[in-house]
């Protein structure tokens, strides 16, 4: 167990065995959280696998991965595909939902910065713009920040 003291008025920082249980209200439709959360979890899923054809990581997101500079790029790739699966299990489970979804904005910041990197500037997603990763970083942060708070 990892854990910070909670000081009065902090927001707990500690990760304990309960962060690890499947909790039935985690996935009550009746809360937009969850249903956020959830929606969140799913589509890292097939971006995740995207990363991987055939059993092996896809040559097109390797030469991206290294047009963005990010050496050497396999270990990158690979890197990416464990965060966005691990990210995106945990949001649809609703385990370690803080630090998972926290995880997954930073993932998608990363990506932002690859974009930029590679394409220059560009808002627009349907012309290869950063405007869905921005849009789910920020829906990212916002379940973390609900989620920290509902710790409190």
């Amino acid at each position: 167990m990892i854990e910070l003291k909670k000081q009065q008025g902090d927001i707990m920082l500690s990760i304990t065995k309960k962060d690890f249980v499947l909790q039935r209200k985690n996935f009550q439709l009746q809360n937009p959280w969850n249903i956020l959360r959830l929606i969140a979890g799913a589509f890292f899923i097939p971006h995740a696998l995207s990363k991987v054809v055939n059993g092996a990581l896809n040559p097109g997101i390797v030469g991206f991965f290294d047009k963005a500079g990010f050496h050497p790029p396999e270990f990158w790739v690979t890197l990416a595909f464990l965060a966005e699966m691990v990210c995106g299990i945990a949001l649809i489970l609703g385990i370690c939902t803080r630090f998972a979804a926290l995880g997954a904005g930073f993932t998608l910041l990363i990506a932002v910065y690859a974009l930029q990197v590679v394409k220059g500037f560009g808002w627009l997603w349907n012309f290869g713009g950063y405007e869905y990763p921005v849009f789910w970083a920020i829906v990212c942060f916002s379940v973390s920040i609900h989620a920290f708070q509902e710790r409190r």
